[in-house]
């Protein structure tokens, strides 16, 4: 894990969560096919530096399908396909903004500019949805946030469907831009994804922080 974050998150690698939570993993990757490969489950974190972040994403699940997972949340490796919700966020993009939709679904060029892609559920067995979900990760990740939330200022926090919507309890909204809507999957997009306006709502906000607004 990048310096900064490991310094940020010292306190929670001694908790017995997260020594459970370790040995947990190691085991699994050991004795099953896992996502994303090992030394890509805290690619979010070696992307973007703490004082890097500008904006969070929160996903759930890395994907468990073979060569998809990086790391990052939402985001494929390149030459991989574009899984249904990542194609709506595209969609969504070229909506607000008129860019065209990029040939690869590779999202690292996002991670780079400060845009945290943080799945809350790291790592997962290969074809099996949510198979590492209540062993520690949320803890984990609910750590992150709200390390962000306390000593960060003028971050922009996209939150789309229910789950990610209730991590909004963990970020002070005197201090940050929360924007939530339903999650771009093909069963809710429709549902207020599309239109929701996030990518220039966001860069606005930025802007108005005097902090360079991301190019989608």
């Amino acid at each position: 894990m990048e310096e900064s974050w490991r310094t940020q998150l010292s306190s929670e690698f001694q908790k017995p969560y997260f020594l459970q939570l370790t040995d947990f993993v190691r085991k699994e990757y050991q004795t099953t096919r896992c996502f994303p490969p090992g030394g890509q489950i805290f690619n979010a974190f070696d992307q973007t530096p703490f004082n890097d972040v500008k904006v969070v994403i929160l996903g759930q699940d890395p994907y468990h399908g073979d060569g998809q997972a990086h790391g990052l949340c939402f985001s494929v490796c390149d030459g991989i396909a574009f899984p249904p919700s990542l194609r709506n966020i595209f969609q969504e993009i070229q909506a607000e903004t008129g860019a065209p939709i990029p040939t690869s679904g590779n999202l690292t060029r996002w991670a780079k500019q400060g845009v945290f892609l943080l799945n809350t559920c790291l790592t997962v067995r290969a074809h099996q949805a949510f198979s590492h979900s209540g062993m520690g990760w949320e803890t984990f990740t609910d750590a992150v946030i709200s390390k962000l939330s306390a000593e960060r200022q003028g971050l922009v926090f996209l939150l789309w469907g229910a789950p990610a919507g209730r991590k909004a309890k963990l970020i002070d909204a005197t201090k940050h831009l929360i924007l939530q809507c339903a999650h771009p999957s093909p069963l809710s997009a429709y549902r207020g994804f599309f239109g929701c306006g996030h990518f220039n709502e966001a860069n606005k906000y930025l802007i108005s922080q005097n902090i360079t607004p991301i190019q989608w």
